[in-house]
């Protein structure tokens, strides 16, 4: 029953990579609720259900795999509670949020100052507050014929992706690969086109390690290249499109069995793009934001052995208070659950990476104070 179970979770992971984006994900009523260990046992026995009826929310697209997952345990103990999440990206996630139009948002970059203050409309005696819940890396995916293993570093990415190295056999890149039979082909490079805390988050990288010559941001800011809207457009083009690179969570280039780039970064050994090596990054983020916001600041340029510096981690974004009464119940119950010890377990196995246990602490005991 475990394997079957597993089987069931991989076969999610690799509906969701060709899924659109608009999908609204239901309560499907899975009857799949006992325990077990794996992701594909998503345990449901300690889901404590509160409120009734429809719960919006949208934003990254970062961690549709794992909503994926969730919103089926949750649905299927739940059986009172209607989850629809839109993958739309956490830019629009965040933008209808603050309109009032959903529970919670997800996004893979925490609130800018000024989107505080419009929270205050919204949250009525309140604020919008950043909560961390998944984890995870940014891989680089690539399409290249004959090549499989390929290293990268941030200033050649920076290069590449503002279109400066156009061709695979480019100089810099052959020194990174001095084995490998780099073909003479065009490097096609695909970026985020909607507000994109993954592009936040990639780019924030290459400013910090590679160079980067542009501001970091959610909108795309590199010079040529190709667009595609949400991770699961970007690396679908990678897929298909020889010559491709691009950017997306780990989960995609899992469920799409795309190759990706080992960095580079300055350690004795280029560093996989894998869930512990981003853990290993990730453990050495700080705590920026203050009270119960609980917003991280990522160290991109780490040089420690195994750390896989491009990570992100996705927030859900929620009023600390003036919850709207008619939805508060049930974003509580859902948020402790996927925050829990049981939410967080079936990461892994997703291509993400679960909470440090002090951040997964602070995330529950916050949640259970949102009014």
């Amino acid at each position: 029953m475990k394997l079957q179970r597993k089987n069931r979770v991989r076969a999610l992971a690799v509906g969701a990579l060709a899924v659109s984006g608009a999908l609204a994900l239901t309560a499907c009523g899975s009857d799949d609720t006992s325990g077990g260990g794996g992701a594909g046992a998503a345990k449901t026995s300690n889901i404590k259900c509160e409120g009734k009826g429809k719960l919006l929310a949208s934003g990254s697209s970062a961690q549709k795999n794992a909503m994926d997952v969730w919103v089926q345990a949750y649905s299927g103990a739940c059986k009172d509670t209607e989850i629809n999440y839109q993958p739309t990206g956490s830019g629009a996630g965040v933008t209808t949020f603050l309109q009032g139009q959903t529970a919670f948002a997800g996004s893979d970059s925490p609130l800018k100052p000024d989107e505080v203050t419009k929270s205050k409309q919204v949250c009525k005696g309140g604020q919008a507050i950043d909560l961390p819940m998944v984890g995870g890396p940014v891989a680089v995916g690539y399409n290249v014929p004959g090549v499989d293993n390929l290293v990268l570093d941030a200033p050649t990415l920076s290069k590449i992706f503002n279109s400066e190295i156009k061709k695979w056999n480019d100089p810099a890149i052959k020194k990174l690969n001095p084995g490998a039979k780099l073909p003479d082909l065009k490097i096609q490079p695909f970026h985020r086109s909607d507000d994109s805390g993954t592009t936040d988050n990639f780019t924030k990288y290459l400013k910090a390690a590679g160079g980067w010559k542009h501001e970091p941001a959610k909108k795309w800011e590199g010079e040529g290249g190709q667009a595609a809207s949400g991770s699961a457009g970007v690396s679908s083009q990678v897929k298909q499109t020889s010559g491709a690179i691009s950017y997306f969570e780990l989960s995609y280039a899992t469920a799409g069995k795309i190759p990706t780039a080992k960095l580079d970064t300055g350690a004795k050994a280029p560093v996989d793009a894998t869930v512990d090596n981003a853990s290993k990054a990730i453990s050495e983020a700080t705590q920026v934001g203050k009270g119960n916001d609980l917003a991280l600041k990522l160290n991109y340029t780490t040089k420690a052995e195994g750390a896989y510096p491009i990570t992100l981690v996705t927030n859900e974004i929620a009023c600390d208070k003036g919850n709207k009464p008619e939805t508060l119940a049930a974003t509580k119950s859902f948020l402790t659950y996927i925050s829990s010890k049981d939410g967080q377990s079936a990461l892994k196995e997703l291509g993400y990476a679960p909470l440090p246990t002090e951040i997964a602490d602070k995330v529950r005991k916050t949640v259970a104070t949102l009014s």
